[in-house]
């Protein structure tokens, strides 16, 4: 077993700010574009060091989106930023149309996904915004896992050609990833080996599975935790070497069954390598206002979900 500690919690949309602001000092094709939350995306800092390679468009999404797509084309490399649901749900056709259908280099940005929004209920803590963006060709989904993994990020897709996604959230989650890490997209992460069961992970869910690993070992079932936290592209080659060690899998996300990660995955094994799944995700449910971890209890997202599900797959090897 692997012990994985943290000394600290901050929220990964602090990641994006930083790692936009970095971005901002590095590269000057870099803007910004923000429809009128600035602050809850942590876009201030980039707003008072290169104001004027920041637009904020007001409550205009698609709008955003559209002056987002014209910038690429002269050379620029946007950055927008709103809510996930604003990003994904109220502009998914100028997306489709404008940014993916022509390739554009716009990086769609998106803060407070998941019902880790918390008290502002279900019309805000969208849980589809994963599947509706790795469905569009063209597109790439990122879903970092912690602060650090978020800035390194936002910093790598910056140099990655191409219209991206990048998911991130407002709670305020363990830092556990080195703060000098090289994001590599595509590129899963290996966190702890294991012999038993895989347990593939994607964003605030990753810390979960981790302190899963540690009970799991407890009671002496060797987990291997992986962090997908590229969801498309997916690395195959990761998934399936560690399905072909261990024979079953657990996937584990803050999103939808339906159309995420889990959904991801099943459908490699389902083509290359069949392997009993389960997968820890809300299950064709909106969610609710309440706090935070309550809500994960709730709708089974937590760390002794994520263990109940490998004592349930280990016996359907």
């Amino acid at each position: 077993m692997t012990k994985y500690t943290f000394s600290e919690k901050q929220d990964t949309r602090s990641g994006f700010g930083a790692g936009l602001l970095e971005l901002g000092r590095t590269n000057p094709k870099v803007v910004a574009l923000c429809a009128d939350l600035t602050g809850s995306l942590k876009m201030g800092d980039f707003k008072k060091e290169f104001p004027d390679r920041f637009f904020q468009v007001g409550i205009a999404e698609a709008n955003m989106m559209g002056l987002a797509a014209g910038m690429s084309i002269s050379g620029l490399i946007p950055f927008t930023g709103t809510f996930a649901n604003f990003s994904t749900g109220r502009v998914y056709d100028q997306i489709r149309q404008s940014i993916a259908y022509s390739e554009k280099n716009v990086k769609i940005c998106a803060s407070h996904a998941g019902v880790t929004l918390g008290e502002d209920g279900a019309t805000h803590q969208i849980l589809e915004d994963l599947g509706m963006m790795r469905m569009l060709p063209n597109m790439t989904v990122i879903n970092p896992c912690d602060f650090n993994q978020t800035k390194a990020a936002t910093i790598a897709i910056a140099d990655y050609h191409g219209p991206v996604y990048l998911r991130f959230g407002r709670p305020k989650v363990p830092i556990f990833t080195p703060e000098d890490q090289k994001f590599e997209v595509g590129k899963a992460v290996r966190f702890t080996e294991g012999n038993d069961v895989s347990i593939f992970a994607t964003g605030h869910l990753l810390w979960h599975a981790i302190e899963a690993e540690a009970r799991l070992a407890d009671r002496g079932i060797s987990a291997e935790v992986i962090n997908i936290h590229t969801i498309k592209p997916l690395d195959e080659t990761a998934i399936l070497e560690s399905i072909s060690k261990t024979k079953c899998a657990v996937t584990a996300e803050e999103h939808q069954l339906n159309g995420g990660l889990g959904d991801s995955i099943a459908q490699l094994l389902a083509r290359y390598q069949p392997t009993p799944q389960e997968m820890v995700a809300v299950n064709d449910q909106f969610g609710e206002s309440g706090k935070p971890a309550e809500l994960m209890e709730k709708y089974g997202l937590s760390t002794g979900d994520i263990f109940d599900s490998v004592l349930k797959v280990i016996e359907r090897k």
